[in-house]
């Protein structure tokens, strides 16, 4: 299966640096248990996000779909992105080196 590299930004960035909304923070909640349910599937490799709190704070989710169209309405169906809380971008990605065995407890 195709690997896809998915970049995702608030469209409210003080939603980091000054705390979400009640909104914000039910939106949130249904994004992480999406991608936790995607992972589940199979198709969620990892995801994780930027620690700053400005404008350039990011996440990142590296998945395996299908094709294009799949990939499509795994972003589609983000309710982060649906709900209009995150904006996002994705492309076809190849990992080069993995080591999971070098990867700390998340």
């Amino acid at each position: 299966m195709p690997t896809y590299i998915y970049r995702i930004q608030p469209v409210r960035p003080e939603m980091l640096s000054e705390g979400p909304t009640a909104e914000e923070a039910r939106i949130t909640g249904e994004h992480f248990a999406y991608l936790k349910r995607l992972m589940d599937e199979g198709l969620l490799i990892l995801a994780g996000r930027t620690l700053n709190v400005d404008y350039s704070a990011f996440g990142i989710a590296i998945f395996q779909a299908r094709d294009d169209e799949q990939m499509r309405q795994i972003v589609a169906g983000d309710p982060g992105v649906a709900q209009k809380l995150f904006r996002a971008e994705w492309q076809p990605y190849r990992i080069a080196l993995h080591a999971p065995e070098n990867c700390g407890e998340a």
